[in-house]
C-alpha cells in the first residue's frame, strides 16, 4: 500500500515538474525572441540618434537640435506611459510615429560631407546591423511559432511609421514631398498586396525596389541616404514578405477585413479605384508635352491609351459586379448565420468561382494593359508619375490575386434531387407491394426521417434543391423519366450547367441493383448513364449517386467500368446477420442519417473504419473520376458573361479571352500527374474522398 502511495505521489511530481520545464522553456524561448526584438529596436535608436547628432554637428542646424531632444522626450512620455500607467496602445503608437519620422529625416537629411566622418561610418553599420536584427527577429518568430497570424490589411506600426515617414518628406519643396508620400501610399498598397498573398506579389515587390532605387530617387535629385532607406522599407516589408511562406490563413480569412466589410464602404473602395485610375491615365498623358518624340509618342499613347481605357471600363465594371454578387451572398450569410454557414460555402453555391475565372482574364488584361501604357509614356523626370504607377500595379495585382484565388479555392455549384420510396415488400414478379397497415407508422417516421436528414444536407452544404419526392405507393418509370430528366437539365442562373449534380434513391432494389418501380418497371444503371450522357455530352458536370438501399453494392462495382463520364456511386451495405441482443438490425435510413452526420457536424465521431459496424459504407467511381476539374469557363460562357455584364464596345477583347483562356502551357506537367492519380484511384482507393464540394464519399 505505501509502496503505490510513494509511486502514484513520484509519478505526479515527476509529471508536474516535466510540464513545469516545458512551460519554462517556452516562456524562455518566447522571451528570448522578444528580447531580441527589443535589441534590434534599440540598434535602431542608436542609429537615428547617432545620425542626427552627425548631422547637427556638420550643420549646425538648429532645428535638427530641436527635433532631436524633441524626439527624446516623445520616446520618454511614451516610455511613462508603457511602464507607468500602462497604456501601452497610446505608447507604442506614439514611439512608432516618431520612429517613423526620425528614421525620414535621417533619409532626407544627407550630404557628402558627412561620408567621412567616423560616427557616419558608425550609423551605417548601426543601420545594418539593425536590419538584419529585425529580419532574423521576424524570422525566429515564425519558425518557433511566437507569431498568431489574424486578419489585416495593414497592422497599426506599419501605419503609423508610413505616416510618419511621410510628415518627414513635408520637410522639402511641394513637388518632391507629394511624391515621396504617394511613394509611401505605394509601399503601403505593396505590403498589403503581399498579406493577401496576391499571385503577382513577388513580382511587384521587384518592379518597386528597382523603380525606387534606380529611377524615382534618382529623379528627384536629392542626397539621400541610402543606408536608412534600406533600412526602413526592410524593416517594413520584412513581416508581410515572410508571411507569404509562413502565413497560414485561408484566402477568406487573408480578405476578411475587405470581403466582410459593408456594402456602402465596399462601393467607395470600387470608386476611389477608379479615381486613381483616372489620376494616374492623366498623369500618364503628360508624355504628350515631350515633342521630341512625338512621331513615336503620340501614335503610341492614342492607340495604347484607348486600349488601356476600354481594359479598365470591362476592370471597373467587374469589380461593381462582383460587390453585387458579394451582397447577395451577405444577404444569404447573414440569414443562415445560425447554420454554421462559411461565407465560402455561400459564395461557391452563387457561383462566384465562376465569375471569379472569367475577372481573372480580364483584371490580367487591365494590368497589362497599365504595365505597357506606363512603358509607352515613361517620364524619368516625374517622381508624382512614377509614384502613381506603383499604386496602380498593385491596386490591379490585388484584384487579380482575389479573382485568382477564389477562383481557385472555392467549390462549385451543385443541384440534387432525392427519391424516398418507403416500400419494404416486394411481389414475385418485382413489383412493390402496398405495406401492412401495422408497419404504416414505423416506416412513415423513418422516411420523414430519411427526408429530413437529406434536406438538411443540402442546407448544410448550400445544393441547390431540385425536389425531394415520397411516395408510398411507388414511383412509374415515365415519372421518374421525366422527373430525372429535368433535373439533369437544371443550369445556373448565369447559363452553364452546375459543377456537380446528386441524386438520392432510398427504396427497394432488385438483387442486381436496379431501383423497383410501380407497374413491375426497374430502373438500371445502364439506362440512368445513358439518360446522363444525353444531357453532359457536351460538358465536364459530374453525377454522384447516394444510395441508401439493401443492393447498391452492384452499382458500385459496376460504375467503376464507365470511362466516359464523371460518375460516383456512395452506397451501403446493410450487416445480414445482426445479434439482437447487442445491436438492433439496421433499417433503410440508418445509412443516410449516419452519413449526413457525418458530413454536416465538424465534431462527429462517426468512424466508419470501426470493426463491427452494422452499417458500412461503400463507394465507386468512373475510371477517370480522378481527371475531373470544376467546369472552366469556355469560349460561350465568357461571350454570355460579357453580354450580361459589359457594353458592345468592349466586345472584340472576348477573342482575346478565350484565346488566353485556351493556353496550355504545362499540358506535359499536367499529364503526369494526372496519371499518378489514376493509378492512386484504380489501386489504392482512399477510405475518405473529398469531393470538393464540402462533402465527403467513405467506405468502410
Amino acid at each position: 500500500m505505501c509502496r503505490s502511495l510513494r509511486y502514484c505521489v513520484s509519478h505526479c511530481l515527476y509529471a508536474a515538474m516535466t510540464r513545469l520545464e516545458e512551460a519554462n522553456r517556452e516562456v524562455n524561448m518566447h522571451s528570448s525572441v522578444r528580447y531580441l526584438g527589443y535589441l534590434a529596436r534599440i540598434n535602431l535608436l542608436v542609429a537615428i540618434c547617432m545620425g542626427l547628432y552627425v548631422r547637427w554637428e556638420k550643420t549646425a542646424d538648429a532645428l535638427i537640435l530641436v527635433i532631436f531632444i524633441l524626439g527624446l522626450f516623445v520616446l520618454g512620455i511614451a516610455s511613462i506611459l508603457y511602464y507607468y500607467f500602462s497604456m501601452e496602445t497610446a505608447s507604442l503608437s506614439l514611439s512608432n510615429l516618431w520612429f517613423g519620422f526620425l528614421l525620414g529625416l535621417l533619409c532626407f537629411l544627407n550630404n557628402s560631407a558627412f561620408k567621412t566622418d567616423v560616427k557616419e561610418e558608425a550609423t551605417k553599420y548601426l543601420l545594418l546591423s539593425a536590419i538584419v536584427l529585425r529580419i532574423l527577429c521576424a524570422l525566429v518568430e515564425r519558425i518557433c511559432g511566437c507569431i498568431h497570424h489574424r486578419p489585416t490589411l495593414l497592422t497599426t506600426v506599419e501605419f503609423l511609421e508610413l505616416v510618419g515617414f511621410a510628415i518627414a518628406s513635408t520637410t522639402m519643396l511641394v513637388e518632391k514631398s507629394v511624391s515621396i508620400i504617394l511613394l509611401v501610399m505605394a509601399l503601403a498598397m505593396l505590403i498589403i498586396d503581399l498579406r493577401m498573398k496576391s499571385f503577382l506579389a513577388i513580382p511587384n515587390l521587384a518592379i518597386f525596389g528597382a523603380i525606387a532605387s534606380l529611377l524615382f530617387f534618382p529623379s528627384l535629385q536629392i542626397p539621400t541616404n541610402p543606408f536608412a532607406l534600406a533600412c526602413f522599407f526592410s524593416c517594413l516589408i520584412s513581416d508581410p514578405l515572410l508571411d507569404v511562406y509562413f502565413s497560414g490563413l485561408s484566402v477568406t480569412e487573408r480578405w476578411k477585413p475587405y470581403l466582410y466589410r459593408g456594402k456602402i464602404c465596399r462601393r467607395l473602395s470600387v470608386i476611389s479605384v477608379g479615381i486613381i485610375e483616372l489620376i494616374f491615365f492623366i498623369l500618364a498623358a503628360f508624355k504628350l508635352r515631350d515633342l521630341d518624340l512625338w512621331y513615336f509618342v503620340i501614335p503610341g499613347f492614342s492607340i495604347f491609351g484607348i486600349f488601356w481605357m476600354i481594359c479598365h471600363v470591362i476592370f471597373f465594371i467587374t469589380l461593381w459586379g462582383f460587390h453585387t454578387k458579394l451582397n447577395d451572398c451577405h444577404k444569404v450569410y447573414y440569414t443562415h448565420r445560425a447554420e454554421n454557414n462559411s461565407l465560402d460555402r455561400v459564395m461557391a453555391s452563387k457561383g462566384m468561382r465562376h465569375f471569379c475565372l472569367i475577372s481573372e482574364q480580364l483584371v490580367f488584361f487591365s494590368l497589362v494593359a497599365t504595365a505597357v501604357l506606363g512603358a509607352v509614356s515613361w517620364q524619368p523626370t516625374n517622381g508624382i508619375f512614377m509614384s502613381a504607377f506603383l499604386i496602380v500595379l498593385p491596386l490591379e495585382s490585388m484584384a487579380h490575386g482575389l479573382f485568382h484565388e477564389l477562383g481557385n479555392c472555392l467549390g462549385g455549384t451543385c443541384v440534387g434531387y432525392a427519391v424516398v420510396i418507403p416500400t419494404n415488400f416486394c411481389s414475385p414478379d418485382g413489383q412493390p407491394t402496398l405495406l401492412p397497415p401495422e408497419h404504416v407508422q414505423e416506416l412513415n417516421l423513418r422516411s420523414t426521417g430519411m427526408l429530413n436528414a437529406i434536406q438538411r444536407f443540402f442546407a448544410y452544404h448550400m445544393i441547390e434543391t431540385y425536389g425531394c419526392d415520397y411516395s408510398t405507393s411507388g414511383l412509374t418509370f415515365d415519372t421518374l423519366h421525366s422527373k430525372i430528366k429535368s433535373f439533369l437539365e437544371l443550369r445556373t442562373a448565369d447559363g452553364p450547367r452546375h459543377d456537380t449534380y446528386i441524386l438520392y434513391y432510398s427504396g427497394h432494389t432488385h438483387g442486381t441493383g436496379e431501383w423497383a418501380l410501380a407497374g413491375g418497371d426497374a430502373l438500371r444503371l445502364d439506362t440512368l448513364l445513358e439518360w446522363w450522357r444525353e444531357k453532359n455530352s457536351t460538358f465536364c458536370s459530374r453525377l454522384i449517386i447516394v444510395l441508401d438501399c439493401e443492393n447498391s453494392q452492384p452499382w458500385v462495382k459496376e460504375v467503376r467500368k464507365v470511362n466516359d463520364q464523371y460518375v460516383a456511386v456512395q452506397g451501403a451495405e446493410l450487416a445480414r446477420v445482426v445479434d439482437i441482443e447487442e445491436a438492433d438490425p439496421p433499417q433503410l435510413g440508418d445509412f443516410t442519417r449516419q452519413w449526413v452526420e457525418y458530413n454536416c457536424n465538424p465534431n462527429s465521431n462517426i468512424s466508419w473504419s470501426e470493426k463491427g459496424r452494422t452499417v458500412k459504407a461503400v463507394y465507386g467511381v468512373s475510371k477517370h473520376w480522378s481527371d475531373y476539374t470544376l467546369h472552366l469557363p469556355t469560349g460561350s460562357d465568357v461571350a454570355k458573361h460579357w453580354m450580361i455584364y459589359f457594353p458592345r464596345i468592349t466586345y472584340p477583347l472576348v477573342h482575346l479571352a478565350n484565346w488566353f483562356c485556351g493556353l496550355n502551357l504545362f499540358w506535359v506537367c499536367k499529364a503526369c500527374f494526372r496519371c499518378l492519380k489514376r493509378l492512386k484511384m484504380s489501386w489504392f482507393l482512399p477510405t475518405v474522398l473529398d469531393t470538393g464540394q464540402g462533402f465527403k464519399l467513405v467506405k468502410s
